[in-house]
């Protein structure tokens, strides 16, 4: 009885030991040798990812990749962004090309079953919609039938337009224009009526590049559901770990209430368990992950909570004045949920 209770008493301690010991994984490995995460985003969409007349990126996806860098190195400046289009994104990220995609990527099935992806935590919940010129007088996208609408290919957009209308018992003619910019330009110039992708996307094109932004509007009705967020390649378990606590450390510290102004503050003296295993004042979250101990302290003041970042990129005091809605905490009746540190 003895010998077995040594041999199961050892048996224990190997698996709390295997459960301990980190394994960086390839892909960390190569981020580490190059002193970059390569994080591939949207070649220019205002609120999400878009750069200024000096190169620098900013946006809710680009926080997130800042976020991924400030966990890994520690210094949130340590990204290479490589603007993808649409067409672009995936392949990208199944080449190695990028090491993360955070460039307003819809997870469906298909794509998860069958590119060789994981999704991580969705960083913003959206749904499609169409804008028009407020002199077309529509004021609901069941008047559309017969219009020629905009729209980008390799999109999720493309199919839920067909859907639409399939099941509205409507006709429309597809305008389907491969770059961003010359889709745009078609919609502008008149050729024509309707632009449609997510109700975000709208906000931003109304705000950042209609050449007046009370010409147009965007009609009431959402036809789909959109969860956007950051994926990985498949088969790299470790790195995929990684980014999706990255995610889940920004929205479990605002509903701590830790900010990138107080996280130092709370480190030191916050009582609450939580807390502290977020910001590296106790346990070994990062050892667990594979970074270092600091890894959530350096995400949330370097580049802020969810709520912080929502709220300087897209939130009712920027140009796309978004309300938090479902991206808002689940406490106050939104769909953000941080999975628990611990």
């Amino acid at each position: 009885m003895q010998v077995k209770n040594a041999l199961m008493g050892a048996a224990v301690l190997l698996a709390f030991g295997a459960i301990q010991q980190a394994h960086a994984g390839p892909t960390l490995d190569a981020i580490k040798d190059r002193g970059q995460i390569r994080c591939g985003v949207n070649t220019g969409l205002a609120g999400f990812s878009i750069p200024d007349a000096q190169g620098n990126w900013t946006g809710l996806d680009v926080d997130v990749c800042r976020a991924i860098a400030a966990a890994v190195f520690g210094d949130a400046n340590a990204v290479d962004f490589i603007p993808l289009n649409a067409q672009q994104r995936f392949t990208a990220l199944q080449s190695g090309e990028v090491d993360v995609l955070s460039r307003n990527t819809t997870w469906t099935l298909t794509r998860d079953a069958s590119l060789g992806l994981h999704f991580a935590p969705t960083t913003f919940y959206d749904g499609q919609g169409f804008m028009v010129p407020t002199d077309l007088g529509v004021t609901s996208a069941l008047e559309l039938d017969g219009a020629e609408i905009c729209v980008q290919p390799g999109t999720t957009t493309e199919l839920n337009l067909a859907d639409y209308f399939r099941a509205n018992n409507m006709e429309f003619t597809a305008v389907v224009i491969e770059g961003f910019e010359q889709s745009l330009d078609t919609f502008f110039s008149g050729r024509c009526q309707v632009y449609t992708t997510d109700v975000s996307g709208l906000a931003a094109i109304i705000a950042n590049d209609a050449p007046d932004p009370d010409a147009y509007i965007i009609l009431p009705e959402v036809i789909s559901k959109e969860p956007l967020g950051p994926s990985v390649r498949r088969g790299d378990d470790e790195w995929f770990a990684i980014v999706k606590w990255t995610v889940y450390a920004m929205i479990e510290a605002e509903e701590k209430g830790v900010t990138s102004e107080n996280a130092s503050e709370m480190r030191a003296n916050s009582t609450d368990p939580t807390v502290q295993r977020l910001l590296g004042a106790s346990g070994n979250m990062g050892e667990l992950l594979g970074v270092g101990q600091d890894w959530g302290y350096n995400i949330i003041t370097q580049v802020g909570n969810y709520g912080e970042v929502f709220e300087r990129n897209v939130g009712p005091n920027t140009p796309l004045r978004l309300p938090r809605g479902d991206n808002d905490l689940w406490t106050r009746g939104g769909l953000m949920y941080a999975m628990p540190i611990r």
